[in-house]
């Protein structure tokens, strides 16, 4: 227990001071076989590969096809094109409100996050501009929209963290519909709610809108070049609509999605090979580091006294849904990416937790939509998604992380609690 412990504290700290989780994870791994006595080459050349090659065997098309869509979505103009409208329709004067609902359009049509933070900055940049809404706020408005209840707790989102406890629980992207709305309303509304109030007391701090560069503005022109959001909203629909309303697998909905993105753009097919292959490197970097994560999962599994460790977890509440929540919670703070954390706790406990399923009567939906809603609650500062928007936005940590602590790890938290209930009531 005490090799699992230090194991899991070492990845928490290389990940926070900036190393990949690629080889930090492999090395970690043989640090907690070698402390609970297993052979080190096994270890690493048997267990660790194994848990590392059967996630990216089993999630590798996903990881693909979304990361090709959504930078399809972006280099054909697609994603902003959307944004703008929204953001349009909405208002100037309500520029939290239209970035936080354009990053949400676009991730729950299953653009990915990194994508839409590249598509939303400039658009946020030029309504935080025309509001005088301090630049500090940018960055905590995508989170909410992009990394919180459109990534985990909305029904249907076909964003991975609500795919992966598919697999282990037999159920499909709708699984706990009531249970995500309640906790999507408390995220989306709670977080807005605090945005705003932010506003208010930065604004009147004169903490307002300070210029660095024009860079990403979003000009005129730039809009006028863009494609008919209508159509530019067509791909987003309908993989929704595949996922959710036919009941296709994601792969194909996806891949119907593209083709859709590649038929409407075909007087721009110059660009298509360089968009797919600019998005397919993308993938194989996003699930070579949550492989990484889940193979470190696999070798602690396979520590001797992990029976132990998961009595401990198990014994945290009468309620498996607390247990389920707490771990997969902590382990994506640990690692620093919401499937990365998901991936090792399904490895570790997915077969316990269904099986409780089985015997205590709570629904598999409950537990997939818990798993989901936990592991998005766990933006803490060394989280790779964060740290991708902060260098985009041009903020640091001191500059936004409070509003990001708040948005993305308390309220996403309560939220978590009011699943919980709501299930042990039965409403799922």
């Amino acid at each position: 227990m005490f090799s699992i412990l230090i194991g899991l504290i070492l990845l928490m700290v290389f990940a926070y001071l900036g190393w990949s989780i690629i080889w930090i994870a492999p090395i970690v791994a043989g640090i907690v076989a070698l402390m609970s006595g297993m052979d080190l080459m096994d270890a690493y050349t048997n267990t660790y590969m194994s848990g590392f090659v059967n996630f990216a065997k089993q999630w590798f098309p996903i990881f693909l096809l979304g990361a090709v869509f959504g930078k399809l979505m972006e280099d054909m103009g697609a994603a902003k094109s959307v944004a703008y409208q929204i953001t349009k329709l909405i208002g100037e004067k309500r520029a939290i409100l239209g970035v936080l609902v354009a990053s949400a359009v676009l991730t729950y049509g299953g653009v990915s996050l990194f994508v839409v933070v590249f598509a939303i900055y400039p658009i946020a940049l030029a309504l935080f501009r025309n509001a005088d809404i301090s630049r500090k706020l940018i960055a905590p408005t995508i989170v909410l929209g992009a990394f919180t209840f459109t990534m985990t707790a909305v029904p249907g989102t076909p964003q991975i963290q609500n795919l992966i406890p598919m697999k282990t629980f037999h159920t499909s992207p709708m699984a706990g519909s009531w249970m995500g709305l309640v906790s999507s309303l408390i995220m989306a509304v709670g977080g807005y709610l605090w945005l705003v109030g932010r506003q208010k007391k930065m604004a009147a701090s004169g903490d307002t809108f300070k210029e660095i560069s024009q860079a990403g503005a979003g000009s005129n022109e730039e809009q006028q070049a863009l494609p008919n959001w209508i159509v530019s909203l067509l791909p987003l629909l309908l993989v929704v609509v595949l996922l959710n309303g036919i009941k296709l697998d994601a792969i194909p909905s996806l891949l119907a999605g593209i083709v859709l993105i590649l038929l409407i753009n075909l007087s721009r097919y110059k660009k298509f090979i360089p968009s797919i292959n600019e998005g397919a490197k993308g993938s194989v970097m996003a699930i070579i580091n949550t492989s990484a994560a889940v193979g470190f999962g696999a070798v602690v599994t396979s520590v001797p006294d992990f029976d132990r460790i998961t009595d401990l977890v198990l014994g945290i509440s009468s309620n498996p849904l607390i247990s389920e929540s707490l771990i997969v919670q902590i382990l994506a703070m640990i690692t620093g990416s919401a499937s990365g954390g998901m991936g090792i706790a399904m490895q570790a406990l997915g077969d316990t937790y269904y099986h409780l399923s089985q015997t205590t009567g709570i629904s598999p939906e409950a537990f997939h939509r818990m798993a989901s809603i936990a592991s998005g609650a766990s933006i803490l500062p060394h989280n790779g998604a964060l740290l991708t928007l902060l260098a985009v936005t041009n903020v640091t940590h001191k500059d936004c992380y409070k509003d990001v602590f708040m948005v993305g790890l308390v309220i996403p938290t309560i939220a978590v609690i009011a699943g919980i209930i709501m299930a042990s009531i039965g409403l799922i």
